[in-house]
């Protein structure tokens, strides 16, 4: 009987393409996920119920189902335009239009990944292994430990652009979007009334770019991520400069629970800006551009403040920093981690933790030190500026002072890991394997003619019980380095659920080849060259 591990399974889970969930199989069970708006995995379950297939637990029941059960899509995305109440009897014709638009939202906006299973397996045992080996990011859906979202305001208008409805609908959902807002923050009785005027004044001023990407990150009051009180953006312009913004933000909250940890209360944000205040001058200079976090946080900070401030979460291309230390320092894994504090330690860095500004500056670091570059510093430090309150206290928040220091602007190599020899972190090919029609069938890529050439200690045993200490990266065109080690016996990736897109995105055939080139310490890049005719 063919043995499944959990380690594998929740490999190919995180590492499969999400697609849409009407193509999920229709005469399979097994485990799948489910995907946000945002592109990232949320949920881990199974089809344990013989009478379900995959596609009627997705597309049927997640995304049709009602809001209060284990239908996840549903009760996440219950929300704004696409809020319905199925209990007040009174607003069932308002609320079952709300609920096909969040249909069709999912359809649009939302994916899934799955594994179908043998009927024969445990799937029900095998969902409760691989749960507990689960990142929590990929499993935040899971009994409902996280909240349902803000309105994705943008997505639902394409949604809606595509559904062409009438005044009939768009009537319903918007009253439906007014009952949402009543039942979160109180009785409503007509449109949300504008903000206040913004005062730009207590707003500190943008750098000016250009910027080739952006790290922020944010500190928060107490528990609730939206009690933001400080934000901290570091600017990376096309040298590798950083400039860094950062401004306090009042979050308007009695309840301080974090100033022990940065040392930020309610005393130091008198006078700052809200966060709606503060939210147009970042989306100004951060619409289009690649933001980088390190870890989800800051991110479901943002989107919090928005949803307590009922404003449109902002659609940023956010990415994050621990992915990239992750493929950048594989030899990190268990050994420190990749948190800032390791990294720090790690990499050299110099900053202190637990301020926005500061932590900011050393995720772009981190992401620079990953291409390989040395960053060039000019510091915008956060000191004090006077604010005249209203009783005509003076109080010192925000003043720009600009320190320059002065370094080589020129890529220099990335401090090399722990243990590993000095060696020229250039592109070096190591070798070329060519693949036979048993590869593409069964997604492997030998390497045995030049498998020595690979460290000794990222080489395993036949099985995932017997995996290697330390893993390489393996970068391969698609949209995540692949984490693996090296299957000893069979001379090959032990990580495999990638290599099936890696051949139908380059259109493999038999005969082509495939070449394997070190551009790190444990880190590679696989492509492949087409036969000659």
């Amino acid at each position: 009987m063919m043995r499944f591990s959990a380690e594998d399974l929740l490999s190919v889970l995180l590492e499969a393409a999400p697609r849409p969930t009407v193509e999920a199989p229709r005469d399979a069970r097994g485990l799948y996920g489910l995907v946000d708006h945002h592109g990232d995995l949320r949920y881990i379950g199974s089809t344990s119920s013989a009478a379900e297939t995959l596609y009627k637990r997705i597309h049927r029941r997640h995304r049709t189902g009602s809001e209060n059960t284990s239908h996840y899509f549903s009760m996440m995305y219950n929300t704004g335009r696409m809020w319905r109440d199925r209990e007040d009897a009174l607003t069932k014709a308002d609320g079952d239009i709300a609920k096909a638009l969040r249909n069709e939202f999912v359809v649009d906006h939302c994916r899934a990944v799955w594994l179908p299973l043998p009927d024969t397996v445990d799937i029900a045992r095998l969902e409760a292994e691989v749960l507990s080996l689960a990142p929590d990011h990929a499993i935040a859906w899971n009994r409902r430990r996280m909240q349902a979202y803000g309105e994705p305001v943008d997505l639902v208008e394409a949604t809606l652009r595509r559904l062409g409805w009438g005044v009939r609908e768009l009537g319903a959902i918007e009253r439906q979007r007014l009952r949402f807002l009543s039942a979160m923050v109180g009785p409503v009785a007509a449109p949300a009334p504008k903000p206040a005027p913004i005062r730009q004044a207590n707003v500190t001023p943008f750098p000016k770019g250009p910027f080739r990407f952006f790290a922020l990150d944010v500190e928060t009051a107490n528990h609730d991520r939206g009690s933001i009180c400080q934000i901290g953006v570091a600017c990376v312009r096309p040298d590798s400069s950083i400039e860094t913004w950062v401004t306090y933000v009042d979050p308007q909250v009695d309840r301080w629970v974090f100033t022990y940890l940065h040392g930020i209360s309610a005393r130091t944000v008198q006078g700052a800006p809200t966060f709606s205040e503060v939210l147009p001058v970042l989306q100004d200079a951060l619409n289009g551009a690649t933001i980088y976090q390190h870890s989800g946080f800051d991110r479901s900070a943002v989107a919090a403040a928005c949803i307590n401030c009922c404003l449109p979460i902002p659609q940023w291309e956010w990415r994050d920093s621990v992915h990239v230390a992750r493929a950048a320092w594989p030899e990190l894994r268990g050994n420190g981690g990749h948190g800032l504090a390791s990294l720090k330690q790690h990499l050299g860095l110099v900053f202190e933790h637990h301020d926005a500004g500061e932590d900011a500056r050393a995720a772009a670091e981190v992401v620079l030190h990953a291409e390989g570059v040395r960053p060039v510093r000019t510091q915008s430090l956060v000191q004090a500026a006077r604010i005249q309150h209203s009783d005509d206290e003076d109080f010192d928040l925000i003043e720009v002072e600009d320190v320059i220091v002065t370094v080589a602007t020129e890529p220099v190599a990335a401090p090399m890991p722990a243990g590993v020899s000095p060696r020229q972190h250039a592109a070096r090919h190591i070798g070329s394997t060519e693949i036979r029609q048993a590869n593409i069938d069964h997604n492997h890529i030998y390497l045995r003619s030049f498998f020595e050439k690979f460290p000794t200690d990222a080489i395993g045993g036949s099985n995932r019980a017997s995996a290697a200490q330390r893993e390489i990266a393996v970068e391969w065109g698609g949209g995540a380095v692949v984490m693996t080690d090296l299957d000893g016996s069979k001379k090959f990736f032990r990580k495999r659920a990638w290599i099936r897109e890696f051949f139908e995105r380059n259109g493999a055939r038999a005969g082509d080849v495939v070449t394997v080139d070190e551009v790190a310490p444990f880190s590679y890049r696989v492509a492949l060259q087409r036969r000659l005719s």
